[in-house]
């Protein structure tokens, strides 16, 4: 009989460098499942369903939220809906996969709703200067979306109070190895 897995929620702001910290854990440990969105926008080029996204219409999306098919879900950009779907989540739970959900805070929240179980990890920046120093260093932003980014992550990390662990990303490294033991992986 296969253990149930359980359901990670992974949280924190912008350039902290959530996706390198989870990318470097998933290459390291094959039984974690790292939990895919769905949207309402369509598919950029080289976009895969179900790789990427799950890229559904918004009849579909609706019909999700009324039957309670969503863990989270939010309008991005006043347009688009993105959100976890429940289903895939929880039959990867189901075989044995622990199960890696990379949510906004509003989305953190949600979740904590609709799964109290899930364990809430924020990442966060060894401190406030570093983070500012990472956003103005990717280059990949102009002025006026950096500062924009810079006041949701204040108001971020005011909330990490909020998440059962925080993981402070001072390297990659360390923090790789405090989320994989988190995770309970073999992988440490």
């Amino acid at each position: 009989m296969t253990t149930q897995g359980k359901a990670f929620v992974v949280c924190g702001p912008t350039a902290v460098g959530k996706g390198t910290v989870l990318s470097e854990v998933l290459q390291r440990d094959s039984h974690l499942w790292y939990s895919v969105s769905a949207t309402t926008r369509p598919p950029r080029p080289g976009e895969v369903d179900g790789v990427h996204y799950y890229f559904v219409s918004p009849e579909e999306f609706d019909d999700l939220v009324a039957n309670d098919g969503m863990l989270e879900w939010a309008v991005v950009h006043k347009i688009h809906r993105y959100g976890t779907p429940r289903k895939p989540v929880e039959e990867a739970m189901a075989g044995g996969f622990n199960v890696i959900l990379e949510v906004d805070l509003d989305g953190a929240r949600q979740v904590r709703k609709a799964m109290p179980e899930a364990q809430q990890i924020f990442i966060a920046p060894p401190s406030w200067d570093e983070l500012e120093h990472r956003l103005r260093g990717r280059g990949t932003e102009g002025e006026e979306e950096q500062e924009r980014r810079l006041q949701t992550a204040c108001v971020e990390l005011a909330a990490q109070d909020e998440f059962d662990v925080i993981v402070v990303n001072d390297t990659v490294a360390n923090a790789t190895e405090s989320l994989l033991k988190i995770l309970g992986s073999s992988a440490v």
